[in-house]
């Protein structure tokens, strides 16, 4: 077991919901958190391949849902060229057109009319200290639709876009908008994608981005300016979110001097912390 998580003794494993499980650009941020069984994991995943691939992997603190999380209606499902443009909106052909190689991946090859759950419906939910997102434009609808279990979460990574790619798509400002709404600040970008504007290509590859922002990974948290913002076990989910998946040193401090101030941990664990792994206190 590792210093912090020794140090803070949470009272379960951190609970992670990860909503477009399917990994098709890199590992999740909380892959360190999963291998050393700090973590449980629950995963939805419509996409039927993907779903598969996923189980196949699984270990015993995964486990992978077949729905779509949404409003509770049913929708249709485009599946596109590639399998990380497949979503509940339909693609807007103008906006694809913009950027090199969108229009080949976002065309839709076929599509099926499928059932959402509601967040706030999931049964199989029993905590969600961290939740994941990646829907393609359905973030926005998944909080709207989850904000009773939201209460008790302490981060959320989310896709966020700058210029839209469907129709209908929040960009970042409605969703800046809604997570602050919802108690949650601006951590940190956990990937941010630029992209070429159609139809300049530096040195033959079509994906090299220049300056033009796209999309990112962003990272909220649940606000932190003060103790009483959040109860000591949230307080210890974050530390341990912060520390194994983001590297966030500064956070991890923060959250260790509110637990102390809530009396939850002796003073000065901080130091003892940042001493753990060669960094001094100022």
């Amino acid at each position: 077991m590792d210093f912090l998580t020794q140090i803070l003794a949470p009272s379960r494993p951190t609970a992670i919901v990860d909503v477009g499980a399917n990994p098709i650009d890199s590992d999740p941020p909380y892959k360190a958190m999963l291998a050393a069984g700090l973590c449980d994991v629950i995963g939805f995943e419509p996409q039927a391949d993907a779903l598969a691939r996923l189980q196949k992997m699984a270990g015993l603190r995964e486990r992978y849902l077949p729905d779509a999380l949404g409003d509770g209606t049913s929708h249709t499902l485009n599946i596109c060229g590639i399998d990380g443009m497949t979503s509940l909106l339909n693609p807007d052909p103008a906006q694809l057109a913009l950027f090199n190689l969108f229009p080949i991946w976002g065309a839709v090859k076929e599509t099926h009319t499928i059932s959402t759950r509601r967040l706030d419906d999931v049964a199989e939910i029993a905590h969600m200290d961290f939740l994941k997102m990646d829907i393609q434009g359905s973030e926005r609808m998944v909080l709207l639709n989850g904000k009773t279990k939201l209460a008790d979460t302490v981060a959320i990574q989310t896709e966020m876009s700058f210029v839209p790619l469907y129709k209908d798509q929040p960009v970042f400002g409605d969703m800046d908008l809604l997570l602050r709404e919802l108690g949650f600040l601006p951590h940190c970008f956990a990937e941010l994608k630029v992209w070429p504007l159609a139809p300049t290509v530096v040195a033959d590859q079509p994906n090299r981005g220049l300056r033009q922002v796209l999309e990112a990974d962003m990272v909220y948290v649940r606000d932190f300016t003060r103790a009483g913002n959040m109860s000591p076990e949230q307080w210890k989910h974050l530390a341990l979110i912060a520390h194994h998946c983001y590297r966030s040193v500064d956070l991890v401090v923060r959250a260790l001097n509110m637990l102390a101030e809530l009396g939850a941990v002796p003073a000065g664990t901080s130091d003892r912390y940042l001493s753990s792994f060669g960094r001094k206190p100022n």
